[in-house]
């Protein structure tokens, strides 16, 4: 919504304030670009079955979206005013085509149209294949980011890290992404592990086109199962699951005392306990 393109994710470069929630930081690579609204319409998830049925899946995929053209609501209003029923007939028909138009759950999607760039930037293990190979870029490297993002929080090492940069670069564009082994110690966690695996595989696609969030941005990161129950509209006002306990605020708040001038002038003295490498 603000028009600017954070280009460093990484997780040194998420802090975490003393409410709990995060901030991001150094914005050194960060660009601003044009972001025009629009609107999409799409099927709503059927609710449950009453009795266990095979045949029947929900329509909860992202390729369930039915985009349609940015318009606001009120426009189409306008054009419905305009047709004048000379009919019971024709009254119905508009009638029936607003209820359908109901069945459909309308979202905004506001995403940089003018975020593509073939400059080279950022730390080698997060670089998307399009990056590398320099056929240009649009905004689907920021999901490749925070794919690769995501998997370090997981496993605590990139997915595609080599033994140099420049082996890590060719990991990226050949290497098949895979999962290391971690054990789990409920059920529930396991379900956790299996959504999150799910999404960091969508997000890490080497083909841009196919790569979740490349044509509907974070309307679709939000709609995966992992993030199911999430108010995003009230994200702000929620307590976060971590929050830093008041021994750690303190922590962070200790002031360093300040030298006096005999101590600021005063020669170095090498520490004893100080070991030579």
């Amino acid at each position: 919504m603000m028009g600017i393109v954070y280009r460093d994710l990484k997780p040194e470069n998420v802090l975490v304030r003393e409410d709990g929630h995060i901030m991001l930081t150094d914005f050194d690579l960060s660009l601003k670009c044009d972001v025009v609204p629009k609107l999409i319409r799409r099927k709503p998830d059927p609710p449950p079955p009453s009795e266990p049925n095979d045949n029947i899946q929900k329509c909860s995929t992202p390729s369930c979206a039915i985009p349609i053209q940015p318009v606001l609501s009120c426009l189409l209003s306008s054009s419905l005013k305009k047709i004048k029923p000379n009919n019971h007939t024709s009254t119905t028909t508009i009638t029936a085509q607003a209820d359908a138009e109901d069945n459909y759950d309308t979202e905004m999607v506001a995403e940089p149209i003018t975020a593509r760039s073939k400059s080279f930037v950022g730390t080698h293990e997060y670089l998307a294949p399009e990056v590398i190979s320099g056929q240009g870029h649009g905004s689907a490297v920021d999901w490749w980011t925070f794919g690769v993002f995501l998997y370090e929080l997981l496993y605590g090492k990139t997915p595609f890290k080599g033994e140099n940069n420049e082996k890590t670069l060719i990991n990226i564009l050949k290497q098949p992404l895979s999962f290391p082994r971690i054990g789990v110690s409920s059920s529930k966690e396991y379900e956790e592990m299996v959504r999150v695996q799910d999404l960091i595989s969508r997000l890490l696609v080497k083909n841009p086109k196919k790569r979740i969030g490349s044509s509907k941005g974070s309307v679709e990161i939000k709609r995966h199962e992992l993030f199911k129950g999430v108010n995003w509209a009230l994200i702000r006002s929620v307590r976060p699951p971590e929050v830093p306990s008041d021994l750690q605020k303190v922590r962070t708040r200790a002031v360093v005392p300040k030298l006096s001038k005999k101590e600021r002038d005063a020669p170095y003295q090498i520490p004893q306990h100080f070991d030579y490498f």
